[in-house]
C-alpha cells in the first residue's frame, strides 16, 4: 500500500485558555466509547458511526477537540485529519483503557481497522455477541483474570514480566452460537518464521473457531494459504481480498458472513 508523504505535525485543537467544557449527549458518549476502542479515527468514520453528514460530523469533532476530550491531528500530506481520544475523554465515559499512542508506521492499518470493526458491528459478518479490539483485548489481559484466563493466544515462552508471550487478532468477534473467531487485516506480509508462530498459536487455542486473514496482495493471501497449508490447518484459515481504498474497505458481505457463520468449535 503506498504511504503518503510524511508532512508536518499540525495539531488542531485549540490552547488551554480557549478550551470549553461541554456537555456530552448520548451520541458524544457512543462517539468517545467508539474512539476509546481504536488507536486513531478519521472523520468518515464518524460519519458512518453516528449516521450523519460530513459536516456534522466534523463540527462534532470540533466541539469535542474544543472541551479536551480528543486531539485532532495531521500528520500526512494530502491526507484527512484524524482523532484520538484525550485522557479527559475516557475518564468522561468511564473507560480505564489506556490513551492510544501514535504509530505512524501502522496509520493505514489502523484506519482500515476501525472500518472493519464498524463493518462488523453493522452485520457484514453476520449474528455477532460481540466484537472486541485489539486495545481491549490486551487490557483484560493486563488483569489478574486476564493474566489466569487471556484471551490473546498463547505463542509459547515468557514476555514481559515473565507472563505469557501473546498473540492480539485486530479484531475477536464472538458469533450468536458463541463461537470465537479471529480477524487480522494483513496488509504485509510478516515472514514465515512470524507467520507460522502466530498460525501454531491459533491452532492450539482450542477457543478460536476459525481465523479469517483480509488481505489486499494476492501474494500476501498465497504465502498465508502455503503457510497454513504446511501446518496442516487449512480448515482453520481463511483468506479473503478487500480494498482499503474504499471506505470502509469492500468485501464480499455474503462470504465474510458464511465463513463466520460455518467456524469449527463451540462456545466456550
Amino acid at each position: 500500500m503506498h504511504v503518503p508523504e510524511l508532512g508536518a505535525l499540525k495539531p488542531d485543537r485549540p490552547p488551554d485558555h480557549r478550551r470549553r467544557r461541554a456537555q456530552l449527549t448520548p451520541r458524544d458518549r457512543h462517539l468517545l466509547e467508539f474512539l476509546a476502542e481504536h488507536r486513531l479515527a478519521l472523520a468518515d468514520h464518524v460519519r458512518v458511526l453516528l449516521g450523519i453528514s460530513p459536516r456534522a460530523a466534523d463540527a462534532r469533532l470540533h466541539s469535542l477537540a474544543d472541551a479536551g476530550f480528543l486531539s485532532r491531528e495531521r500528520v500526512f500530506h494530502r491526507q484527512p485529519t484524524f482523532v484520538q481520544i484525550a485522557r479527559d475523554g475516557l475518564a468522561a465515559i468511564g473507560s480505564e483503557l489506556p490513551t492510544p499512542r501514535l504509530d505512524l508506521r501502522s496509520y493505514q492499518h489502523d484506519v482500515g481497522v476501525a472500518w472493519l470493526w464498524l463493518a462488523a458491528r453493522g452485520g457484514t459478518f453476520g449474528p455477532l455477541r460481540a466484537v472486541i479490539g485489539e486495545r481491549r483485548l490486551r487490557s483484560h489481559d493486563g488483569t489478574a483474570e486476564g493474566r489466569r484466563d487471556p484471551l490473546g493466544v498463547r505463542l509459547g515462552g515468557a514476555g514481559p514480566k515473565g507472563h505469557d508471550r501473546l498473540h492480539y487478532p485486530d479484531l475477536l468477534l464472538v458469533s450468536a452460537e458463541g463461537k470465537r473467531i479471529a480477524v487480522e487485516l494483513e496488509l504485509s506480509w510478516k515472514g514465515p518464521a512470524r507467520t507460522e508462530r502466530i498460525l501454531a498459536g491459533y491452532a492450539a487455542d482450542p477457543n478460536i473457531a476459525a481465523v479469517l486473514y483480509l488481505v489486499e496482495s494476492r501474494a500476501v493471501g498465497r504465502s498465508l494459504q502455503h503457510a497454513a497449508r504446511r501446518l496442516g490447518i487449512s480448515d482453520l484459515v481463511q483468506i479473503q481480498m478487500v480494498s482499503c481504498d474504499s471506505a470502509p474497505p469492500a468485501a464480499a458481505r455474503g462470504r465474510a458472513a458464511e465463513r463466520v457463520h460455518h467456524a469449527r468449535g463451540s462456545e466456550r
